[in-house]
């Protein structure tokens, strides 16, 4: 049983709001016809990144559902050409440069001693003369040596105090040498180019949220501004008034008790949101299953990301892919390259896999999009 109450008026419905109508709305708005690299990544407004290839990185395996030919390292390889940044968000990654600018310049929480204030002086001065630096050749250059990182390892002084000046917008990603972040200066927009009001500044990151991450259920909604005391901590003061605006200006309807909020201009409830009998292996950070919370409302099981969990202790596996078939998310993947093939370890949520030869069809043409991906030979 479920019950729906509207809080505003959403578009004509054409069906009522229920969980099945949802579940295809977010399928449908999320996974959206495929286009190009540019394209993709304005669509989704923000491309969450992750180190682990398990076959790839977090980033790949999310593009590569939505942009026409693309495969692994894809985004790596044009970064300097695209209009794009690395930066942090609600979390890491890619995002247009417009949006990062509305979160610069950015004030960090941890105020720069004059001796800090020095060091980086020094290191722009370093990086304004040779264009493009690698951390080696700061490193190379001042000899910081070494420092305590955050999770109580040692690392290199000059990594951490770039990462630092990135962080406060002295610095952009340049590229990657070799899976190594270069670095550049950034310079920074025009004033007249950004909102003068910091109100309209943060509606416009919140905005950025919900149009990735929609259908959002109120709590996760309230979480996910929260975390954007990491990509404009200036501002962490302004959160609650910012998620009462957001409440007020988006549609939403409640859900077996759960509360949903979306944009006004779409509505959930249309029968254009239907599901293709395609078989999808995402990545654990793809904005379909990022929120738990919906993916066990949404699909009646938990899925959760494991890699960090000790290995006697994980159920799904070391990087468990999420298996959509349909419109259901009906279990998980472990893919890896092993002496140039692909491996594929399936799990089930109800303990085997549907029956019947179009699943089986399916999945074979998925693994098959993913050995191109990957760039493999076909079996």
């Amino acid at each position: 049983m479920y019950t729906v109450f509207l809080h505003s008026t959403p578009p004509p419905a054409t069906m009522p709001i229920t969980p099945d109508t949802l579940r295809r709305y977010a399928i449908a708005r999320t996974l959206f016809a495929p286009t190009t690299l540019p394209k993709a990544i304005a669509k989704l407004g923000f491309v969450q990144a992750d180190p682990i290839r398990a076959p790839a990185r977090a980033q790949d395996l999310t593009l590569r559902h939505r942009v026409k030919g693309y495969r692994a390292g894809d985004l790596e390889r044009r970064y300097a050409a695209l209009d794009i940044e690395e930066d942090f968000f609600v979390n890491y990654g890619f995002l247009p440069r417009a949006t990062q600018a509305l979160m610069h310049p950015r004030t960090p929480r941890t105020a720069l001693t004059p001796a800090r204030r020095k060091q980086m002086d020094a290191v722009l001065a370093f990086v304004q003369a040779h264009g493009v630096v690698h951390p080696r050749a700061v490193d190379a250059h001042f000899a910081h040596g070494k420092s305590r990182n955050w999770f109580g390892g040692s690392s290199n002084a000059s990594t951490q105090l770039l990462d630092d000046m990135h962080y406060r917008g002295l610095l952009r990603i340049a590229g990657r040498a070799s899976g190594v972040r270069t670095y550049a200066e950034r310079i920074a927009p025009d004033a007249d180019a950004l909102p003068g009001d910091p109100q309209q500044a943060l509606d416009a990151l919140v905005d950025v949220i919900v149009h990735k991450y929609a259908p959002l259920p109120e709590r996760t909604l309230g979480e996910l501004i929260s975390h954007l005391r990491g990509g404009a901590p200036q501002w962490a003061h302004l959160r609650r008034e910012a998620l009462a605006r957001a409440k007020a200006r988006l549609a939403s309807a409640t859900i077996d008790g759960q509360t949903y909020y979306w944009p006004t201009s779409e509505n959930p409830a249309s029968r254009r949101h239907a599901a293709d009998e395609v078989v999808r292996l995402l990545a654990p950070f793809d904005p379909l299953v990022w929120d738990r919370r919906r993916f066990e409302h949404l699909w009646g099981w938990a899925y959760r990301f494991e890699a960090y969990t000790p290995a006697p202790k994980r159920v799904r596996g070391y990087y468990a892919l999420p298996l959509l078939w349909h419109d259901q998310v009906i279990g998980w993947g472990n893919v890896a390259v092993v002496d140039g093939a692909l491996q594929a370890d399936l799990g089930y949520a109800a303990g085997k896999p549907p029956r019947g030869t179009a699943y089986k069809a399916a999945l074979d043409y998925e693994l098959d999009r993913l050995r191109t991906f990957l760039h493999l030979e076909a079996p």
